[in-house]
């Protein structure tokens, strides 16, 4: 079974990641990523541009993998702006699955605004070979 076919990315409401209105709410939005499978793990590459390490949260359980951070923009003290398109951000990305994954050895990183999480496969759902005698 291959985790596409398990993959129920969870949509939200989303701000048009140019335009924002109301600076009194931050934005939710889904990053761009995707899934490529091994024959032992997924490999998920999330974009996630201006969120720092120490905002990002990646948790997984038997149903989910979720990854949420904030992208955050400090304007400059005395600093008028004449036109912005730049804002604070947070970013969420859940996916659902059927238990496919061994939740204990998941591993991320985080390098230059780009989200690399390695999920292994569940034993269960490995290939195996079959001896025929």
């Amino acid at each position: 079974m291959s985790f596409l076919n398990t993959l129920i990315p969870t949509i939200r409401q989303s701000s048009n990641a140019c335009a924002v209105a109301d600076q009194s709410s931050t934005p939710v939005r889904r990053p761009a990523y995707q899934v490529k499978e091994t024959e032992d793990a997924y490999q998920l590459t999330v974009q996630l541009p201006g969120v720092a390490r120490d905002s990002l949260e990646v948790t997984s359980d038997n149903t989910e993998v979720r990854i949420s951070g904030r992208c955050a923009w400090a304007q400059p003290e005395g600093w008028t702006a004449i036109h912005r398109e730049s804002a604070e951000a947070a970013y969420e990305l859940v996916l659902t699955h059927d238990n496919a994954l061994n939740n204990d050895a998941i591993a991320a990183e985080l390098r230059d605004g780009v989200l690399q999480v390695t999920l292994p496969k569940a034993e269960a759902i490995k290939p195996r070979k079959i001896t025929v005698s």
